[in-house]
């Protein structure tokens, strides 16, 4: 196979690129743009899906703004052809596409239409890359699995080798099989490029059991940065130019990469499609009515219901070590099912729940680490300057203390009297010594 023709693997399939990471402000976004741009320059046909769900700022990027999304598209307001972005030599842009997961929540019919007309769509192009969302979230999670390579922008930042080691292991444990390749960005030269990657690579053979591909660097220099501000990406620059030059030759690299991997037999829509059917509700003996239209609204749970549900879910986290992403989804999702209904009695089992965990169990680290996280929310419900803890509420400030004349009388007079006590009186006996003295006056 040429690897220069990665396409030829199937006339009718793209490959897919997911360009993600595990932090956000690694360059990420950027980094997707100016590689789409220089395949695009090369006459490839190039799809970019902007995935990020806080901004869809891809576009923004080259100086256009959509005036629809993806979200429009499963609104049934407009068809997704209506959607495109048509940027520098020819590179389409479809913003918003972080949507797709939507279609999970869709009916079957409605979810089909969205995601066959996004199978049409992607079988047009050579390229498919989408800028996924940054971190553990479930869509960008989606969406590295859905490509057949993930390319995980990381940055010299020791927090940026942090977040990337979660991602990976976080897709380890949910069952992805692929090596993801690793690019670092913002490196100073290449000696560092490789020292980083090498960092990382190693955490993941000694943790992991795997080894990572690398993909190489993009250098930090004033270019890059002043392109972002400019909406002009580097990618548009000519050859010549070293900003430019380097996404060449990540290009070839990532065409060598692509080479060397096994084809692809669906492409995102598929991934998709079987999602949406796995994570559809199940019939639970209240059949559709024939006319397409739900049962009518289900009584309110009993308390049987609620403790047989209680009692499925802790046979479920006792049958052995359930994965990270799943606890985090179960707890989330009590939590927010206890919070829509926020009154006392709901704070007071907050409360008692959080009391009932077995916090001994936690090395300090850790401890100090949750504590920096719950004190951080306290700030978050109650803001306050000063906040009053037992320590303060048991201990009144103390003055500065003051030698007591009404008791004692004046100090030249307690000076003579002390000087006149015998060597073997009590300190009971002094105190009344004293007293007396004071308050006749001698």
């Amino acid at each position: 196979m040429n690897a220069r023709e990665p396409s030829k693997h199937n006339p009718n399939q793209p490959r897919t690129i997911a360009v993600t990471g595990g932090k956000g402000g690694v360059g990420k976004t950027s980094v997707a743009l100016n590689l789409a741009l220089t395949l695009a320059r090369q006459d490839k046909r190039v799809l970019l899906l902007d995935g990020d769900t806080d901004l869809a700022n891809v576009s923004i990027m080259v100086g256009l703004y959509p005036r629809r999304t993806l979200a429009n598209v499963m609104a049934g307001e407009c068809p997704l052809e209506d959607i495109i972005l048509e940027s520098d030599y020819g590179l389409h842009i479809v913003p918003g596409a972080s949507g797709v997961q939507d279609c999970m929540d869709m009916g079957q019919a409605e979810s089909l239409r969205i995601l066959r007309a996004l199978n049409n769509l992607e079988s047009r192009y050579d390229y498919v890359i989408t800028d996924t969302a940054a971190g553990l979230q479930a869509a960008g999670l989606h969406m590295i699995a859905a490509a057949e390579l993930a390319c995980v922008v990381v940055t010299p930042d020791p927090a940026s080798l942090t977040d990337a080691f979660s991602l990976i292991k976080v897709l380890r444990r949910r069952g992805y099989s692929r090596i993801p390749s690793i690019l670092v960005n913002m490196a100073q030269g290449a000696s560092q490029a490789r020292s980083v990657f090498q960092r990382l690579d190693s955490a993941a053979q000694r943790h992991l059991g795997i080894t990572l591909h690398y993909m190489g660097g993009i250098w930090r220099d004033e270019t890059l940065r002043q392109s972002v501000l400019n909406q002009k990406p580097v990618a548009l620059l000519p050859v010549s130019d070293p900003s430019c030059r380097q996404f060449h030759t990540l290009a070839d690299m990532l065409d060598v990469r692509l080479s060397q991997l096994p084809p692809r037999k669906a492409g995102i829509a598929a991934y998709w499609h079987r999602v949406s059917r796995r994570d559809a509700p199940k019939p639970d003996g209240q059949q559709t009515q024939s006319n397409g239209e739900q049962p009518a609204t289900r009584p309110a749970p009993r308390k049987e219901s609620v403790l047989e549900a209680v009692g499925e879910l802790e046979a479920v986290f006792g049958q052995g070590e359930v994965e990270p992403l799943l606890r985090y989804e179960a707890f989330t999702r009590l939590f927010a099912l206890l919070g829509s209904t926020l009154d006392s009695d709901a704070v007071e089992i907050i409360q008692t729940g959080l009391g009932s965990m077995n916090w001994e169990n936690l090395d300090m680290e850790r401890r100090n680490h949750l504590a920096a996280h719950l004190r951080n929310l306290a700030d978050q419900v109650a803001p306050t300057a000063a906040r009053v803890t037992p320590e303060t509420q048991r201990a009144p400030a103390q003055s500065e203390p003051v030698y007591d004349r009404i008791s004692f009388g004046e100090q030249d007079r307690l000076v003579r009297v002390l000087r006149e006590q015998p060597a073997d009186i009590s300190l009971d006996q002094l105190l009344r010594s004293l007293s007396g003295n004071s308050r006749d006056g001698s």
